[in-house]
């Protein structure tokens, strides 16, 4: 199998680096790439929605694993999916919606696979209530360290299971899943909004009201200042029900969102997310939304920036960084309020910011999160301002307790790393059980010392 060496990046644009690119065709040249892995090691890449340099590998071998696109089966029984790790979020929405059926959890793309989502333990708007994807994985088959095909679930090779889910892909190459979906009635969601004047007041909404909700979510204006810091506009939603739409929505129940789709054409020279602008959409969001219930297709409340193709040029040629910080339940009041006001105080210009309750924490040796909250926030890239920014970012979030999300990491360093997660030894026992050679890597392997 023939690499080609390209010049790519995750979707923060940011880090971008050389490396060479693979495109295995099926299990077969995955074993076989893995036999061969150069010096520079191996790291398998789906659809590069990742924000960082988690499937990036400068100076060694992508496996760039979309052809391992095959649905193997599914049981409409019991919702059982078998696919392979290629297979996207989008693909499966398409594929069986129309039946009833949906993802047990979803991130805020659906223009992931399956193995990547799996690698990163993705979570959604629910995971206070249904916690991140790995709850719903049955079973792995993969390729590890010496080329073999494997197997590995709860109860087969559990230590590989459980290293794998969240392990960015420094366990093996996913060749395929069976995961569990969940029934729906419709393809809408019952959404109400909420306006709240300021952190506390946000913080409420949620201890209030995620019971009653399967989905819970705020936007956050994280340039307001003073006493509207922190204010957002909270979304608790619930799946629609069949009996809860009229005529030819009832009708359609099940069909797919029909929109016309946007794109950013090209890279714009500079950012045209400025704290201008910024602040000006940030003002207009708070002020139009208005307190209320509202009916929506799936596409607007799941996935609203899948609406517009290429929306990270938006940032320029610099791109971008994405720090989701989380901080558990007994600080994430203090530790929000003290990283909001880092940022506020810096002049940095979020155009994204949300917030979201975290429930249980998951099985997985590197396992994000567990209840309190997340803050998410995407800043334009600056060479030496943002990475002193998130220097200080940091030492908050470690002072509070909390831990930054490995799929949405790119400035980390690894000492940060190590004191965030304190079960890397456990992983890295495992890594050395199944990749003695140590030929899964990548570049923020290498940063982080994940190896």
């Amino acid at each position: 199998m023939m690499s080609r060496q390209r010049t790519i990046s995750g979707w923060g644009r940011q880090p971008v680096l050389s490396m060479d690119v693979a495109e295995p065709a099926d299990p077969a040249d995955v074993s076989r790439l893995v036999r061969a892995t150069p010096p520079g090691g191996v790291v398998a890449r789906g659809l590069g929605r990742a924000y960082g340099d988690s499937a990036l590998n400068a100076g060694g071998l992508v496996a760039a694993c979309r052809r391992l696109d095959r649905f193997r089966s599914f049981d409409a029984a019991s919702g059982t999916l078998e696919v392979e790790a290629g297979v996207s979020f989008q693909e499966i929405i398409e594929t069986l919606l129309p039946r009833g059926w949906f993802l047990p959890t979803t991130p805020g793309t659906k223009f992931v696979t399956v193995g990547g989502a799996i690698a990163a333990d993705v979570h959604g708007k629910n995971h206070h209530r249904r916690r991140s994807l790995g709850q719903f994985v049955e079973s792995l088959q993969m390729v590890v360290g010496d080329g073999s095909v494997v197997t590995c679930s709860r109860d087969e090779r559990s230590d590989l299971f459980f290293a794998t889910l969240g392990g960015m892909g420094l366990t093996g190459i996913i060749l395929a899943a069976t995961l569990r979906l969940v029934p729906v009635e419709t393809s809408r969601v019952t959404v109400e909004y909420r306006k709240t004047r300021d952190l506390d007041h946000t913080l409420e909404n949620f201890e209030d009201h995620d019971a009653t909700y399967e989905h819970s979510v705020g936007w956050i204006d994280c340039m307001a200042r003073g006493a509207a810091m922190g204010r957002s506009v909270v979304m608790q939603a619930n799946w629609t029900a069949l009996d809860e739409l009229r005529g030819a929505s009832r009708a359609g129940a099940l069909e797919l969102p029909s929109k016309l789709k946007k794109t950013v054409p090209f890279t714009p020279p500079v950012s045209l997310l400025t704290p201008l602008s910024v602040r000006v959409f940030n003002q207009m969001f708070y002020a139009i939304h208005t307190d209320g219930v509202k009916i929506v297709d799936l596409d607007s409340f799941f996935y609203p920036l899948d609406a517009v193709s290429h929306w990270n040029r938006l940032y320029g040629p610099r791109g971008f960084v994405q720090y989701q910080a989380f901080f558990p339940k007994a600080s994430s009041r203090q530790g929000l309020r003290a990283l909001l006001d880092c940022v506020v105080q810096s002049g940095a210009a979020s155009f994204l910011a949300v917030i979201k309750s975290c429930g249980e924490a998951d099985g997985g040796v590197l396992s994000y999160l567990e209840p309190g909250h997340t803050l998410a926030l995407d800043i334009p890239y600056r060479v030496g301002a943002v990475d002193d920014l998130c220097r200080r970012c940091d030492r908050i979030v470690l002072e509070h307790g909390g831990r930054l999300y490995l799929a949405k990491d790119a400035l980390m360093d690894a000492a940060t790393f190590r004191a965030m997660y304190p079960r890397l030894g456990e992983f890295l026992d495992v890594k050395r059980r199944y990749d003695p050679a140590g030929r899964f890597t990548s570049s923020q392997a290498r940063r982080l010392a994940i190896e």
